[in-house]
């Protein structure tokens, strides 16, 4: 036997058991994420919450964040599940562009999809200079901040539901249309139904993104100031002590969203098949 076969032969010997490997992997990531919490958490005690909460930039912040993430994740369910459905239901030249296409926001840096959205609403192009001489500006606007999160929030209630829409049986949606429903009818009564789970599941993703949307944010309307554009401006001037009140608070939305999918489809659905 080589010094090699001699080697392999010890080290099986003494291999630990894969689910001890696994359960050793699975702690060291659970550690790396749990510790920033921790740490982070741990600073509160020496940082007047409630009292930097209670400021006007703060409470101007977080309106302005309960303001545009609802709003756009209000348009973008609108819009959105019905694609959703077409995706999942139908089959047609371009689909793949098209389903990429919907991909692209969640995989380009937000700061450069903020980039692109000036390039088409910005202040000197077509689109956004007649916007504002109707007097609805595109930049430096609350409806410049609903873009922005439309722009990178909208694909998770697309891809969320259409998995929704994918694993509702499409006997079903013959059936009813067998008895005499439309395609709307069959919609509205049989497959919207049946992939609320999944749908809930998206719209709620899709709010917690747009709450936390920073970098698109910031290029197309730094002011109004939102929650994570305030954070920014905070710790700029202050450091990290300095942005713990909102970081609380913007903790705190995202723990009931993560509570919310997990009443509501367990697992994000947008992983399934």
């Amino acid at each position: 036997m080589s010094l090699v076969d001699a080697t392999r032969s010890v080290i099986n010997s003494r291999r630990l058991p894969p689910l001890l490997v696994f359960g050793l992997l699975s702690g060291i990531l659970l550690v790396y994420f749990a510790l920033p919490f921790a740490v982070f958490l741990g600073r509160t005690g020496s940082v007047p919450v409630v009292e930097t909460l209670l400021e006007t930039s703060s409470t101007t912040a977080v309106r302005n964040s309960l303001l545009t993430a609802p709003a756009a994740t209000a348009v973008a369910t609108a819009f959105g599940v019905p694609l959703a459905y077409v995706l999942a239901r139908k089959t047609f030249p371009g689909k793949r562009l098209i389903e990429a296409l919907v991909v692209l926001p969640l995989v380009v840096p937000p700061v450069v999809g903020g980039a692109m959205l000036l390039s088409v609403v910005g202040r000197f192009t077509p689109i956004g200079a007649a916007a504002a001489r109707a007097g609805v500006p595109l930049t430096g606007s609350l409806l410049g901040v609903v873009l922005a999160q439309m722009f990178v929030a909208a694909p998770f209630v697309v891809i969320t539901a259409r998995a929704g829409f994918g694993a509702v049986d499409e006997r079903l949606e013959q059936a009813s249309r067998s008895l005499g429903y439309g395609p709307i009818a069959t919609f509205r009564h049989v497959s919207l139904p049946l992939a609320s789970r999944a749908i809930v599941a998206g719209i709620v993703l899709t709010f917690a993104r747009a709450m936390g949307e920073f970098g698109a944010t910031m290029m197309v309307a730094y002011n109004p100031r939102t929650m994570p554009t305030r954070i920014w401006v905070d710790f700029i001037s202050g450091g990290i002590d300095a942005i713990v009140p909102l970081a609380l608070a913007l903790l705190a939305v995202t723990l009931v969203v993560v509570v919310t999918v997990q009443q509501f489809a367990g697992v994000p659905t947008v992983v399934e098949r």
